[in-house]
């Protein structure tokens, strides 16, 4: 992995061979991250979601598990969706949070991609405090070990940015 550079913006506007989505275990869909990419990437990729739902995931994706779809209309090849883990403060999930990055970037590797674009997983709907998901999502980028040259940390406020810089370096 030759870098990794965080930028503060709309995932679904970044040029990149991947892009992740911090999805609903039901891959249809919803709010935030998942609603945009949804939104943005267009009907083939609920098109590809449905299919998974139909076949190898009847149940969902389980948290800290990733697969690929098409990204329809984004400006990526592939959208890797992972679903992030629910905070707990009396059971610790952060592996499994952890798992979200590290099982994404070995999946982009295997689809031969050579930059990824991730969102923070878990940081927004699912309670994750700020601080503490963004120094998992650093810790699971930096510790990856992954053939992926570059992978971009996009940070929906200055705020998650600033926090993100601090944390890498």
């Amino acid at each position: 992995m030759s870098g990794i550079d965080v930028v503060t913006g709309d995932i679904t506007s970044v040029r990149t061979d991947v892009i992740v989505n911090a999805a609903n275990s039901s891959l249809l869909g919803g709010g935030g991250v998942d609603g945009a990419i949804h939104r943005a990437g267009g009907p083939a990729i609920l098109r590809d979601c449905r299919l998974l739902r139909e076949t190898t995931l009847p149940s969902g994706l389980e948290a800290g598990a990733a697969v690929a779809t098409t990204a329809g209309d984004l400006p990526a090849r592939w959208v890797i969706h992972t679903v992030g883990p629910v905070y707990s403060d009396r059971d610790d999930r952060s592996q499994v949070l952890r798992s979200c990055y590290t099982r994404s970037l070995r999946l982009a590797a295997s689809l031969g991609a050579r930059s990824v674009a991730f969102p923070l997983i878990s940081g927004g709907a699912y309670g994750w405090p700020l601080d503490d998901a963004v120094d998992q999502q650093v810790r699971a980028v930096k510790d990856a070990n992954s053939t992926v040259e570059s992978i971009m940390l996009v940070a929906f406020s200055d705020e998650i940015a600033d926090l993100t810089r601090r944390a890498l370096s």
